[in-house]
């Protein structure tokens, strides 16, 4: 019986197992390589870290008349100066003396080349008791923010182009009664964009607010 002659094709000797640790670099770089896309991405539709709540985009604040405190006609068109609007009323027990209070706080925080370019505006959903005399002393007692007077409807046209709700509560009398509203803060840059809203409750965090308030000012 003849032998048959059997080729062999020669076997390729097998990969040499990849280390673990290669793997382990190979997989902390795709790691980092997704969060540092995720940051990238996140820093690219807010570059910076607001305390506020933004507008994405930036919305143009709406322009509107009204009487200042010294009975003079007033026209809120807050180009070149970044402003912080707020909504309340001067029998208010304590969110916006408190609010008028840190506004100012934060005003005096600033630089002085700084301070001349910002300005709280206080606008009144009380119009029957805040009459400008009544505002004046109560704005300036707390501070240097303009005090203004809407008289009806034009008052509840501009609180809700600003989305500010305010309504009478615990009415005792035509003069005795108190004012629920929105306590919002709204800070208007010096192109008259609105860019973010303060809560009342964030307004006593100062440092947070002065950051916000340099971003918005370059």
């Amino acid at each position: 019986m003849t032998e048959l002659d059997q080729t062999q094709t020669p076997t390729q000797p097998e990969s040499a197992a990849r280390p673990w640790y290669i793997s382990l670099i190979f997989a902390l770089l795709a790691v980092a390589l997704l969060l540092g896309g995720v940051w990238l991405y996140a820093r690219v539709r807010n570059p910076f870290p607001f305390f506020g709540t933004t507008y994405t985009p930036p919305q143009t604040a709406p322009i509107f008349s009204a009487t200042d405190q010294n009975g003079q006609l007033y026209k809120f068109s807050p180009f070149g100066k970044t402003t912080a609007l707020f909504f309340g009323f001067t029998h208010c027990p304590n969110i916006c003396p408190l609010s008028l209070t840190y506004l100012n706080k934060l005003k005096e925080r600033l630089p002085e080349a700084q301070r001349q370019d910002f300005q709280v505006v206080f606008v009144s959903v009380d119009p029957e008791r805040d009459s400008p005399a009544q505002l004046k002393s109560y704005v300036e007692f707390f501070g240097h923010a303009t005090g203004l007077h809407i008289a009806e409807p034009a008052l509840n046209n501009v609180a809700r182009a600003y989305g500010a709700a305010y309504s009478k509560a615990d009415i005792k009398g035509p003069q005795e009664y108190q004012v629920n509203h929105t306590t919002a803060t709204y800070l208007i840059d010096k192109e008259g964009q609105l860019r973010l809203v303060w809560d009342y409750t964030q307004l006593s965090q100062l440092d947070k607010l002065q950051a916000d308030l340099a971003e918005v000012m370059q």
